[in-house]
């Protein structure tokens, strides 16, 4: 549906939204587009398991995920919750170690 990683116009993404059916399989920038997440967020659901791929692809592949389980996972509040408590975490460390190496220097 988005035509390109990085050039999803405000449009693409209504219009994503406002589909009346799902095309089977979903992009990254798709799936966070559902989920209500950054896309750059996808990457750290996947590290903690709570997404999972199709097929096995390989770790520099883009990535496609079933549009039934995308929406889903969108629906459960629970799965919401512990997603969000893991992107939390994830920059909560991400910038403890930067807060670490800036004292560091000082």
């Amino acid at each position: 549906m988005l035509a390109s990683r990085f050039a999803a116009t405000a449009q693409e993404k209504f219009a994503l939204l406002n589909c009346r059916r799902l095309p089977g399989r979903l992009n990254a920038s798709e799936a966070a587009l559902l989920l209500g997440f950054h896309e750059h967020d996808i990457a750290q659901l996947l590290a903690a398991k709570l997404l999972t791929p199709l097929g096995k692809p390989a770790p520099n592949s883009p990535k496609h995920f079933a549009a039934v389980e995308i929406v889903a996972h969108a629906t459960d509040s629970e799965w919401l919750s512990k997603a969000t408590r893991v992107l939390a975490k994830h920059w909560q460390r991400k910038n403890q170690r930067k807060q670490l190496t800036a004292s560091c220097f000082a």
